[in-house]
């Protein structure tokens, strides 16, 4: 699975075990390069991480519903109503997205 950002493309890991779920990109001591897509996960938090990282919340058509952008370590974001995919992105990544947009998916 691969996002297309501004015509860049992030290679995206979609994690499904829960302890796969639960590390993330927590203790991440290298730079991040890579995204993450969390199905079925409505809220987020990113205690623990050590690097900012970009927050979108997607519904199952992949319009994005919330953005969060150079989020730091220590934050929560609550329960969202609508939510079906929450992609974790490096910093930076998502400077001209906005809520509304569709964000672009490629599966394999």
């Amino acid at each position: 699975m691969k996002a297309i950002i501004d015509k860049k493309t992030i290679p995206l890991h979609v994690l499904t075990k829960k302890w796969e779920r639960i590390k993330g990109y927590t203790w991440y001591l290298d730079k991040i390069t890579e995204g993450l897509c969390y199905p079925k996960k409505r809220y987020f938090s990113t205690y623990f991480y050590c690097q900012k990282v970009d927050i979108v919340m997607t519904d199952k058509n992949y319009k994005i519903l919330y953005l969060y952008k150079n989020l730091k370590s220590e934050k929560r974001i609550f329960f969202k109503r609508k939510v079906y995919y929450t992609f974790v992105l490096p910093a930076n990544s998502c400077q001209n997205l906005n809520i509304g947009d569709t964000l672009k998916i490629k599966e394999k």
